[in-house]
């Protein structure tokens, strides 16, 4: 709520302090006092657009300031955290400086904020109904959002409900089409797989095949000089049977070796251990020899052979050069074979025992029941709120001089179930018996929207009573401001009107700004915007000590009540505050007031 306002050279007003009630505060004063300039320092704190025209003539800037009681866990003190301001405990101070000349600047918790945060955090804390700004109860969402506060957390919970549901189709529409979008890119990709694999299927690579071919074309292509160094080597271990004579070879001379330490080998362990070396040698060299024979009798030299396996090699070369394309070149044989594992696996995902396609199908046909059953749900509710509403909306009307006005709440239903619901939401009004529903646009004047605003304000907030479990936290009201809500009426229905508006300051902090006593007598406190002209003197300001000029224009802000407040409340029936009819009737009319708000 707003406990205070603090406004400086605004228009007409130099200077005022205003401390509002938490309940109804009636702002009241003669025509073209400067009430409208409350309501403008209102906006200002609000984020609206500054006008340099609001600036005090002959002042440099205008000043308003506001502070606003909130709840710390509010989505307002949220916002206003965010924004890097700071609260005093469960206070928010919030400033507006209009310069003559030049931009605007905003504070919101003592740092600098952009005014469209003061917005924002206005919106959570104060509603505005004058006749400019009903044009949002003609907005369809504003008419939807009021049906659907009537049923409080519960209905609140369906409404959050029918939202996740409708979000959970979207979801599954986006998944879908997307698959289906990308089924072309999905089918040349699996072509290509399937080609890999063919290709590879036809080959039939074995692991590390490429590094024994290679092994074996290098063995081939060197097979004579192999040979040689082979014969060479076994020659020199084992002798040439071919030539005579006694030409050494190693095993017999590592024999010989052998015998003549075996003589000493028993006197000394040095030549035993070197004799056993020697022993070991000899096998050694003879296992060489016999493996040096297998050798060079596998060791083929057939030109055939050594053609196949150049054909073979090239034949992987060029397999591993289709495989995998200029993006992911292939070092070997075991690489592509892992490579057409990983292929085979993305084949089965694109087209294998799961059909994605018929999956997401399936699970988008599921989230669209799901959310038509929700959907049947929230009109349901819907419709028994909307009988709710008419009854309760028409019956406030009756008291507020709109006698035989009828308030229609009209669903249509929707083509496809949209983001908040299934139907749209229009509220018609009838005007009397007889006359077609018109929208409200169409259907009623300012001052008429005035009060359907009124009546559905007061409607919504005791619904909102009823249903909370305990009393209201009474620190931390919404605000409600109505502007020129009695116009063109008066007597009764303006008593009706003060009425209602003392039943909504119960939950909230109402503002209104009225010409009407009727309507000011239901105040919990009364502000007069008072206009007056000063005189200017001589040089020393003194009266009498020089020639009288004309002065300025100022309005001050004064906070009524006992015996001034009569007197203000019988200027406003009679035109005459004097007027001892006109106090007995204001005297009458505080009595009433006082009664009926004693009354549960």
């Amino acid at each position: 709520m707003i406990e205070s306002l603090h406004i400086e050279d605004l228009g007409v007003m130099e200077r005022a302090d205003l401390r509002l009630s938490p309940g109804l505060t009636a702002l009241t004063g003669e025509t073209g006092a400067g009430k409208t300039m409350v309501l403008t320092c209102l906006g200002l704190l609000l984020g609206q657009r500054a006008d340099t025209t609001v600036v005090r003539a002959g002042t440099q800037r205008t000043l308003v300031e506001g502070t606003f009681v909130l709840d710390p866990a509010s989505r307002a003190a949220q916002r206003a955290l965010d924004a890097g301001a700071e609260l005093d405990e469960d206070l928010l101070i919030a400033s507006r400086t209009v310069p003559a000349a030049g931009r605007s600047r905003a504070h919101l918790g003592g740092r600098a904020v952009p005014s469209a945060v003061l917005s924002e955090v206005g919106a959570q804390l104060v509603s505005v109904h004058g006749q400019a700004d009903q044009l949002r109860l003609r907005s369809a969402s504003a008419q939807r959002a009021a049906l659907d506060s009537l049923g409080g957390s519960a209905h609140t919970a369906l409404c959050r409900r029918y939202l996740e549901a409708y979000r959970l189709l979207q979801r599954c529409e986006k998944d879908l089409a997307d698959w289906q979008a990308d089924a072309e890119d999905r089918a040349a990709e699996a072509a290509r797989l399937r080609h890999w694999l063919e290709a590879v299927e036809e080959v039939s690579p074995r692991p590390g095949e490429d590094t024994a071919l290679t092994i074996e074309a290098e063995r081939l292509d060197h097979a004579e000089d192999l040979r040689l160094a082979a014969r060479c080597a076994l020659t020199a271990l084992t002798g040439d049977e071919d030539l005579t004579g006694q030409a050494p070879d190693a095993l017999a001379l590592i024999a010989h070796a052998e015998r003549a330490l075996a003589l000493g080998a028993d006197v000394d362990p040095v030549l035993a251990e070197l004799a056993h070396r020697l022993r070991q040698l000899s096998v050694l060299a003879a296992d060489a020899a016999s493996e040096l024979g297998e050798y060079l009798a596998s060791l083929d030299a057939d030109p055939a052979r050594l053609a196949w396996v150049q054909d073979r090699r090239g034949e992987l070369a060029r397999l591993l050069r289709q495989v995998g394309g200029p993006e992911e070149q292939i070092e070997d044989i075991d690489a592509l074979l892992a490579l057409c594992e990983r292929a085979a696996e993305r084949l089965a995902q694109i087209d294998g025992p799961q059909d994605t396609a018929t999956a997401l199908s399936e699970r988008r046909d599921a989230a669209r029941d799901g959310l038509n059953a929700v959907a049947r749900e929230l009109t349901t509710a819907r419709t028994q709120l909307a009988g709710r509403l008419e009854q309760a909306v028409t019956a406030e009307l009756e008291g507020l001089h709109m006698r035989g006005a009828r308030l229609v709440v009209e669903l249509d239903r929707l083509d496809e179930p949209g983001p908040t619901g299934a139907e749209t939401v229009t509220l018609l009004l009838c005007p009397h018996p007889g006359a077609p529903a018109l929208p409200l646009g169409k259907g009623a004047s300012g001052g008429e929207l005035s009060r359907i605003m009124l009546a559905l304000e007061v409607v919504l907030a005791e619904a909102s009573q009823a249903g909370q479990d305990g009393p209201s936290r009474q620190g931390h009201q919404r605000t409600l401001v109505f502007d020129e809500i009695d116009a063109g009426v008066g007597g009764r229905a303006a008593r009706e009107i003060g009425r209602r508006l003392a039943r909504l300051a119960r939950s909230h902090q109402v503002v209104v700004v009225t010409h009407l006593a009727q309507v000011a007598a239901w105040a919990d406190t009364q502000l007069v915007v008072h206009k007056e002209q000063t005189t200017d003197h001589g040089q020393d300001g003194v009266a009498g000590n020089g020639p009288a000029t004309a002065g300025r224009t100022r309005t001050q802000v004064l906070d009524v009540s006992g015996q001034d407040r009569v007197r203000e409340l019988a200027r406003m029936l009679s035109g005459h505050e004097d007027s001892e009819a006109a106090l007995r009737h204001a005297v009458e009319l505080l009595d009433e007031a006082r009664v009926a708000q004693s009354q549960p």
